[in-house]
């Protein structure tokens, strides 16, 4: 049996377990990561798209920023549309020059892989952990499958940062925490084109057929979304269907939707979910291994980033002056931001998603945001700054 050793054994490769290796190499901390998938797909997993300022600056002073700096897209305000009248809410403007900026997960995934094997590091792929054993000691294993054999990954501590299905959140004990789950009546259906995006920034539109959202990938490659039932099907929506809905939805005077092949068609189910506690002894949670968001506030990524922040912040602090108090603090520290971005896709969830009948006491709701948004520099305020991320010292 292969027995490897290191400081911290972290479970997936994602953003959240690529960003923690690099961040604790910076530091002098040994890692080694174990992913149950193969690069191939991993690198070619299509998920999130928006990086918040912090995110952005994180991989920036990691040196890992290079390609994300050249292909990313800045984008300095998001449109906000609700039966067909459009507005624009001004990031730089109201945050003092935080922005946003468009590099699909995709991309950071495969920049941060490429840099892992460029200096060195250690990254199992298709390799199964199948059990975390004594994270309640002070030498915690992982035990996992690699190339028909059986392995033990020796460490002082454990991140599972293996999303929500993955081992770390089962092995936690049940008692350990609690759970809090919404799910929405709506789902969202998701398309990926060859063509140009049609604006030169988001666009999130409310219309009596339903939500639908404006986003992109690169220069030449759109992503957009339609509200659809939760038991709808990509068979249930031709190609024609979804260009003519979105342009229905998004449509404003003078505004026009460009069309192209469509190469990619999923449905995503709208949800919440997060533990209130994401950590056992030695084992830590970060990334959608302890919560999940309805993207519509793009903050999925970037929670994951988040929570590798303060889980780099507990693990130099023991390494260089023996002290547990940070990592005693790791998940209310963490669930601070995660309650705040929680409320933030919540409210735009519900802002911009048909939740009843047209006209009703909820659409008034509704419309009255939207007039309030317009018209309050204060409330636009809030939105942006939730939309680019609240720097970490607002949650000290």
């Amino acid at each position: 049996m292969k027995i490897i050793k290191t400081q911290v054994g972290i479970i997936g490769a994602g953003p959240a377990g690529l960003t923690l290796a690099h961040w604790l190499k910076k530091q002098g901390i040994s890692s080694v990561i174990i992913e149950n998938r193969s690069r191939a797909y991993i690198e070619a997993r299509v998920r999130a798209g928006l990086l918040e300022q912090n995110t952005v600056d994180i991989l920036d002073s990691l040196g890992l920023a290079d390609r994300l700096k050249k292909e990313g897209q800045e984008h300095h305000g998001v449109y906000l549309n609700f039966d067909g009248e459009r507005i624009r809410v001004p990031f730089g403007e109201l945050t003092g020059g935080r922005n946003i900026t468009i590099y699909g997960q995709q991309e950071v995934v495969k920049d941060l892989t490429d840099a892992w094997f460029a200096g060195g590091g250690e990254l199992f792929f298709e390799a199964t952990a199948t059990k975390i054993n004594d994270f309640e000691t002070d030498h915690p294993t992982i035990h996992f499958e690699y190339q028909g054999e059986n392995a033990i990954l020796e460490c002082d501590f454990v991140a599972a940062c293996d999303g929500f299905h993955g081992l770390g959140r089962k092995t936690m004990p049940k008692e350990s925490y609690n759970e809090f789950t919404v799910t929405y009546p709506f789902s969202w259906l998701g398309i990926l084109a060859h063509v140009a995006p049609s604006s030169e920034e988001l666009i999130y539109a409310y219309h009596e057929r339903g939500f639908a959202l404006s986003s992109q990938r690169s220069e030449k490659v759109s992503r957009l979304y339609v509200q659809c039932d939760n038991d709808d099907t990509v068979e249930n929506w031709s190609d024609e269907k979804i260009w003519d809905e979105l342009s229905i939805r998004l449509g404003t005077p003078g505004w026009e939707l460009k069309r192209g092949p469509i190469f990619e068609k999923s449905i995503t189910p709208m949800r919440s979910y997060f533990i209130d506690n994401m950590q056992c002894g030695r084992l830590f949670l970060a990334g959608d291994a302890a919560h999940i968001v309805p993207p519509t506030g793009g903050k999925g990524l970037n929670l994951a980033v988040a929570d590798v922040k303060h889980l780099v912040d507990g693990l130099t602090e023991f390494y260089q002056k023996g002290s547990l108090n940070a990592l005693d603090s790791y998940s209310k520290t963490a669930l601070k931001r995660i309650w705040r971005a929680q409320d933030f896709s919540n409210f735009m969830t519900t802002l911009f998603h048909k939740q009843e009948e047209h006209g009703s006491f909820t659409y008034q709701l509704q419309k009255a945001k939207f007039d309030y948004i317009k018209c309050s520099e204060a409330y636009a305020t809030t939105i942006a700054e939730n939309y680019v991320g609240l720097p970490f010292e607002a949650f000290e």
